[in-house]
């Protein structure tokens, strides 16, 4: 198997999901609960559907690995590639019918211990508007709607004050995200917004869109940087502390840095060396991404400032 072939799997795997979960989109029976995922998420009745498009659709392939959210490590056969693969990001606007849901597929080789930096292919496509983002590394990113190419737009923005961006909420304590980022929420709230769509996948393609200037999840560098803060995470989880997984965003990553986003984790590091595979607290990671390093740098300092305010607070 090629990376040709790796290629047309990935597209077609992709197009499957959406095609198969569409019609299921809003109805009240997708909202039921079934448990929980290797991760530690709320599994609904559209996750389970969508998941088992994935292992019927890969076990037909042969000699391929995945690993998805709900299933983890799947092998079969003696694989040359991993496809790390999030069937619904956004599953609680797929439930409730909204546009901010998407089937995320990302390509790396198979090997012991891959990285994020090893990701080489990813396929990204909206299940409500069918919008679908196809980026190989170091060859571009196209987009799709229709079958009609759609240009990337990225906007020129470094004003805090005119900030558009995403923030990662699910799961989050609110009061203790908020005093990180309750002055960046100040400063753009009346010329600027800030939204809470669903999906790390969805936030992060609107930096391409020409909709967002930047996604903000700075959940785990909390949780590393002042403690008590985790026994709030896992109030609020269910005894679960909830993050960005590398199965969230690894797709989403390589196409916004494909076409010049600057993106970190919530220290303004690398994320290329974070494990590609696994979920839990000792894969999540936070992270900041930004259409230009101007704007990525004067978010980086509000949130230092803010992890200093956090210090100050005492346990509740």
């Amino acid at each position: 198997m090629g990376r040709g072939d790796i290629k047309e799997i990935v597209y077609d795997l992709t197009m499957t999901i959406q095609k198969t979960v569409k019609p299921h989109l809003g109805k009240i029976a997708s909202r039921r609960a079934l448990g929980k995922a290797v991760g530690g998420d709320t599994t609904f009745v559209i996750d389970e559907l969508a998941e088992e498009v994935v292992e019927s659709f890969l076990k037909a392939q042969g000699d391929i690995a995945y690993y998805s959210e709900d299933k983890g490590l799947v092998v079969f056969g003696e694989p040359q590639f991993v496809l790390v693969i999030d069937p619904i990001d956004g599953t609680r606007p797929a439930a409730a019918g909204l546009e901010s849901c998407c089937v995320s597929v990302a390509a790396a080789r198979y090997g012991e211990q891959p990285r994020m930096k090893d990701v080489f292919l990813g396929c990204i496509q909206e299940i409500k508007n069918d919008t679908i983002f196809l980026v190989e590394k170091g060859k571009g990113v196209r987009i799709e709607r229709d079958g009609q190419e759609i240009k990337p737009i990225l906007s020129s923005n470094t004003d805090l004050s005119t900030l558009f961006w995403c923030i990662g909420f699910r799961g989050r304590p609110a009061q203790a995200l908020v005093a990180v980022l309750g002055e960046l929420i100040d400063i753009s709230s009346v010329d600027g917004g800030v939204f809470d769509v669903g999906s790390a996948t969805f936030s992060m393609t609107r930096l391409i869109m020409g909709q967002m200037d930047a996604y903000i999840d700075i959940g785990k560098r909390m949780i590393d940087e002042v403690p008590w803060v985790e026994e709030e995470f896992k109030r609020v989880g269910r005894g679960t502390v909830l993050n960005n997984n590398p199965y969230d965003v690894a797709a989403a990553v390589l196409i916004v840095q494909e076409l010049g986003c600057v993106v970190t984790d919530g220290c303004g590091g690398s994320i290329g060396d974070y494990p590609l595979l696994g979920s839990g607290p000792e894969f999540q990671f936070s992270v900041v991404g930004a259409v230009n390093p101007g704007l990525h740098e004067k978010i980086l300092h509000l949130i230092d400032v803010g992890i200093e305010r956090l210090r100050g607070i005492k346990k509740p």
